[in-house]
């Protein structure tokens, strides 16, 4: 079906549910029964288009709040079987959430904007908040879901109230308060691949004004992935966590909620398949090494020499006041949190010991206070006034070194390379031999256990304060204005080591002048050259770096000398601050339809480049190449790229209609959004190319409504269109992009649902829940740096090759889940179900692989998996 086609039967299916009596999309249990297990009053969210959401800070009604925002409830998590964070995006489609390199890590996508995972110093696009407190990293966003309330996914910037790093959108997520009376639950559940589930939350009174809770959860899986050569089980789950909580209330005016929780992972993951060999594969197979085969990506079998492993500490503790003067409320939330994870992971992908360590071990400390003051009264006017404050101190180290494997396999590329002329012992000696120390690097290059050692450390602090007023113009009619202003200072600092001899040789020295002359002179005579015709021209070009014979072995001074920061020329330092504007108009037609319209600016603060492959910009190297004050900074093969990269700032124009007529709901908004200086962050297959992009925008559709045929049946439908494109993207890893398509954005997303509802004559229920979740194809990147091809001096001639493996390699998505429930009366219930049980599976990311040159990666998705779950409810 054709994409024009689709936005067709978009804007029909809006008509058409927009024309009907609604109870809303966010909600899917009939009304009976949610009086059976409604929480205590002052927790209740209500059903439909009336759960209350805090999307903009204030309690206001889904059908009021005038913001696009998706609400997925407790009860939906609990039937549609959704585990985690990830697994959000089949029941939300303008969110897209991929797990990657660890089980540390986590991408995040609203309406095709999000970036941050893998890279420790950029923080993310999207920002995650959990009970009001802010996640800044993605190690600490990952976790199955505990006793959740509800999670509201606000789509576009919300940098006004949400500060400096929600310039594409936040996720919130809302978890039970304590009751002052007794109850709970528990839930255990089984699944294929060995799959075990044990969680349950506790909560009563300690005394009059005084409630407390405990939750705690068990995950453990086999993983689903064979490695073929260590025989362990890979994309396993290993985790578990526990919260507890106090709530104070002394009176009607005065609120203490203070929330402690503790998590930890220790899994092996993540799986890497081989998805086209190269050159350098021929080598590795050669040598005895395996690969997975490119032919069955989905064969859930992979080659390593080590287990990668993942183990991740994160826990936290937070505070809120809420305090009550009369028609103000004061709130104030502390929050200090810590992430901590060490991983290990065999970056070469094959059997074969090429790469023995790439080790990481990351430490995340984030202290934030919020302080914010409202009115809540009936006049006309209503403000909002806040500030908060956010300091982080991360702290990295890595070792990347090659392994025992690493200088056979290099001997065979350099002798492959060459025709057979040139050898690793060979330039070994020629090089010692003529810096006049002939056993300088005798079994030095591609040695086991040399390589890199980093370590990284930076420090953030930022402050915002913002506002808001609501004026209330006339009845039913709207105006909201809102300012922030935030402030953002980072210093970072690096300390990394090659002892990698082989990367450390400058080819172009002048020492190395007659073994390049003997080499073009060979190569002149092997032409047909005659002789004193090759000895003049190999003496002419000795000395010109472009026709250095020598440059084809550069692809394998994969570890070359690191130019640390700060230096005489590069401070570490970075500072900004940005103003973010909101303004909007909402009106309310009647009791049944609502409409606003919108501008929002957003903002991320500048990011950093914390990998090896922070490297100085253009303009620096050539000062440092070009002015003697800088002498002492030049290195041997030291390039140029990225240090850092500079804030996002990001606008939408927007159009929403929110209706709900008893049988029906609909919410439908139109949008213009852009961001200026997107960082972009793509993997070289060393480290990070991270940049701005001048511009890119997406205009979008997005529908979410719900149905109602009887009291029985629910039917749901989600729809996001997206028409994505970099306005302007000149200084890409692939030259100009301006007005392609960037990647990672499906055109079309949809979420299809239907809940059949039952009460049996003896009170009990039975359930029956479906989803399917489409993704239109879509190209996973814009392309691979290490296809791009260079002439000898370096220079890019030709980046088709690169931008065809983006062509290539596409991902749709075509999932199916389902559940059945058996409700009792008195607290029990049983279920099995089923997630993507048509077994659809499909590339996830592709990137290159790491000292292979010409050689592609990629992370594949889950198979089919399923269960049978035990709850009880008291």
């Amino acid at each position: 079906m054709k994409i024009t086609t689709r936005i067709v039967l978009l804007g029909t299916a809006s008509v058409a549910l927009m024309a009907m009596p609604s109870v809303a999309f966010a909600q899917s249990a009939p009304a009976d029964e949610e009086a059976q297990a409604a929480p205590p009053a002052e927790e209740s969210v209500g059903t439909g288009n009336e759960i209350v959401v805090t999307a903009t800070k204030r309690e206001q009604t889904l059908q009021d709040v005038p913001v696009a925002v998706s609400v997925t409830t407790g009860e939906t998590i609990e039937r549609a079987q959704i585990r985690d964070i990830r697994d959000l995006s089949s029941v939300v489609p303008s969110l897209r959430v991929n797990q990657l390199q660890s089980s540390a890590n986590t991408n995040f996508y609203i309406r095709g904007f999000g970036n941050g995972a893998n890279n420790a110093g950029i923080e993310p696009s999207v920002g995650l908040f959990v009970d009001g407190v802010y996640r800044s990293r993605s190690a600490s966003m990952i976790g199955d879901l505990p006793d959740v309330q509800r999670v509201e996914v606000l789509r576009g910037p919300q940098s006004t109230l949400f500060g400096k790093n929600a310039s594409a959108g936040v996720i919130s997520m809302t978890t039970r308060k304590p009751r002052f009376e007794f109850g709970g639950n528990v839930e255990a559940t089984y699944g294929n691949f060995n799959a075990f589930i044990l969680k349950g939350v506790v909560t009563g009174p300690i005394s009059d004004t005084i409630a407390a809770s405990i939750a705690g959860g068990y995950n453990r899986r086999d993983g689903y992935v064979k490695d073929g050569a260590t025989g362990s089980d890979i994309n396993e789950r290993n985790r578990w966590f526990v919260r507890g909580q106090l709530l104070f209330e002394p009176s009607n005016d005065l609120s203490v909620r203070i929330i402690g929780d503790y998590g930890k992972i220790d899994e092996v993951c993540c799986s890497v398949m081989n998805l086209r060999r190269s050159a350098a594969s021929s080598v590795i197979l050669a040598l005895g090494g395996k690969l997975s085969d490119p032919a069955k990506p989905f064969a859930d079998i992979t080659y390593n020499n080590v287990d990668s492993t993942n183990k991740i500490e994160n826990w936290g503790l937070s505070g809120q006041i809420d305090y009550s003067m009369g028609f103000l409320k004061l709130t104030s939330i502390t929050a200090f949190r810590r992430t901590g994870a060490i991983t290990n992971q065999d970056s070469d992908f094959s059997s074969a010991d090429l790469l023995g360590r790439n080790f990481q071990d990351l430490k995340v400390d984030t202290f934030t206070q919020e302080l914010r003051l409202n009115t809540d009264w009936d006049g006309p006017v209503n403000v909002m006034l806040g500030g908060f404050y956010f300091n982080e101190k991360v702290d990295q180290a890595n070792e990347i070194f090659w392994g025992t494997q690493a200088r056979p396999y290099a001997d065979q590329l350099i002798r492959g390379a060459t025709g057979n002329a040139l050898n690793v012992a060979l330039l070994e000696g020629t090089f010692g031999a003529l810096e006049g120390q002939p056993t300088k690097y005798t079994n030095r290059f591609f040695a086991a256990g040399t390589g890199l050692n980093e370590a990284y450390k930076l420090k953030d602090e930022a402050y915002s304060i913002f506002g808001q007023v609501d004026f209330e113009i006339t009845d039913g009619l709207t105006l909201t204005g809102g300012a922030n202003y935030t402030h953002d200072s980072k210093v970072f600092s690096t300390n990394t080591v090659s002892n990698d001899a082989f990367s450390g040789v400058d080819f172009n020295a002048a020492a190395y002048a007659p073994f390049r002359y003997q080499l073009l002179l060979g190569g002149l005579l092997g032409q047909g050259v005659p002789l004193a015709t090759a000895q003049a021209q190999a003496a002419a070009l000795q000395n010109v770096p472009s026709f250095n014979p020598l440059n084809g072995l550069k692809p394998l001074q994969f570890l070359p000398p690191f130019l640390n920061v700060p230096n005489a020329l590069e401070s570490g330092k970075l500072s900004d601050g940005h103003w973010n504007w909101t303004a909007r108009l909402a009106y309310e037609f009647n009791d049944n339809l609502n409409a606003y319209v919108s501008y929002a600016t957003g903002y991320k603060a500048a990011s950093i480049n914390l990998s090896r492959d922070s490297r100085p910009t253009p303009a620096d190297l050539a000062t440092i190449n070009s002015n003697s004050t800088y002498s002492a900074l030049r290195l041997a093969n030291l390039s140029s790229g990225s240090r850092f990269a500079g804030p996002e700032e990001s606008t939408v124009y927007e159009f929403g209609l929110k209706g709900s007529w008893g049988v029906a709901s609909a919410n439908f908004a139109i949008f213009k959004q852009s961001i200026e200086g997107f960082q972009s962050n793509i993997f070289t297959g060393t480290g990070f190319f991270l940049a701005n992009a001048g511009k890119q925008s997406v205009f979008g559709l997005e529908f979410e409504g719900m149905v109602k045929p009887t009291s029985e049946l629910t039917l749901n439908l989600a729809m996001t269109y997206l028409d994505a494109k970099y306005d302007s993207f000149a200084l890409s890893a692939f030259g100009d992009l301006s007005g392609t398509r960037p990647g990672g954005v499906s055109p079309l997303s949809m979420t299809i649902g239907a809940e059949w509802n039952k009460e049996l004559g003896n009170g009990d229920r039975v359930i029956l829940r479906g989803d399917y979740h489409y993704e239109a194809l879509f190209k996973l990147v814009e392309g691979l740096p290490g296809l791009v091809v260079k002439n000898s001096a370096g220079a890019i001639i030709d980046t088709g090759p690169a931008l065809a493996a983006g062509r290539d390699f596409k991902q749709d998505v075509n999932q199916v889940n389902a559940s059945l429930t058996y409700a009792m009366q008195n607290g029990i219930e049983l279920s099995i179900w089923g997630r993507n049980l048509t077994d659809n599976r499909s590339i996830l990311q592709i990137f290159d692989s790491p000292a292979q040159s010409g050689s592609i990666s990629g992370y594949v998705s889950e198979p089919r998996t399923f269960g049978g779950s035990v709850r009880f409810k008291f």
